[in-house]
């Protein structure tokens, strides 16, 4: 009898130490998500204080809670990946919160360094868009096919994604450019329309994020050559997403040049970017979804 007590307090033991891990990774998946949330919104919230009333201390304090946020959400991220045993932008849910933190990170570099906050509250609504988006959409749900391993394919993905994000940040600083300018044309000057950058620094800061794109985008695609070349023996693999790739670098450098022409600078380069962020959008939908057989969500 004893034995048999003694037995199924053995069987029955490790089965309730296997649920104690389950358990606190979702505990700390819902803590990360919940403190990612909050510092998004309250930096939302500051942001768009500092551009109503221009308040210091509310600038400072929008840009301190988006660096937390963006370190909860590293969390969030790694506690993911670890909970699905995988990298975390194996399904789409991954790839968009994975593209929601490297916007809000080019965001934040790009405001440190052009030391402007302005445009802080015209970002954070599409971080918190693509960060909400991406724990809505079941985990795991059309996982992308190929084989995610590898330093190389880790580097190559999280590099392709990031020049998206770059060129997403400069296609809305393009949009405010074009809009900002109308009102000027029409007189329709306000409070609101004085706290933000001046036309100069929106193409400085457009051109600069567009930099930070083609320098990820080159060295991702290398490395996603050097993958492929490893996993198959074959430097070139065909693939329609190599050959729109190859168009979105020479869009974006051919965009730079006219950026820096006195007669394209300004409206006309503004409009180039927009034009070659819908080629973005098209290779990351269209193409990755119906004609590429390796690349899903990156």
């Amino acid at each position: 009898m004893r034995a048999t007590l003694y037995s199924r307090r053995g069987i029955q033991a490790p089965l309730q130490c296997q649920h104690v891990p389950l358990r606190l990774g979702r505990f700390m998946d819902h803590l990360f998500f919940l403190l990612t949330l909050a510092a998004y919104l309250g930096s939302f919230a500051f942001y768009l204080g500092y551009l109503a009333a221009g308040h210091e201390w509310a600038g400072r304090l929008a840009s301190a809670l988006l660096a937390g946020g963006l370190v909860a959400h590293y969390f969030a991220l790694l506690e993911r990946s670890r909970g699905l045993h995988t990298v975390p932008y194996h399904d789409l849910s991954g790839s968009m919160s994975l593209f929601g933190w490297l916007l809000a990170l080019t965001y934040l570099s790009l405001e440190v360094f052009h030391r402007q906050r302005s445009v802080g509250a015209l970002v954070l609504p599409f971080v918190l868009a693509f960060f909400l988006f991406s724990n809505a959409a079941p985990p795991g749900h059309n996982a992308a096919p190929v084989p995610a391993r590898g330093v190389a394919f880790a580097l190559h993905v999280t590099l392709s994604i990031l020049a998206y994000a770059a060129f997403g940040l400069s296609c809305v600083l393009s949009v405010l450019y074009l809009a900002q300018q109308r009102l000027l044309q029409k007189h329709k000057v306000g409070n609101f329309l004085w706290r933000l950058p001046p036309l100069d620094l929106l193409d400085r800061m457009s051109q600069s994020s567009v930099l930070v794109g083609l320098i990820a985008i080159a060295i991702g695609t290398a490395l996603g050559f050097l993958w492929v070349d490893r996993l198959t023996g074959e430097v070139w693999h065909y693939d329609p997403k190599y050959v729109v790739t190859l168009l979105v670098l020479l869009a974006y450098v051919v965009y730079l040049r006219l950026a820096r022409n006195p007669r394209w600078r300004g409206a006309r380069a503004s409009q180039v970017c927009i034009f070659n962020f819908a080629v973005v959008i098209f290779s990351f939908t269209v193409v990755n979804l119906f004609f590429s057989r390796t690349h899903r969500y990156f």
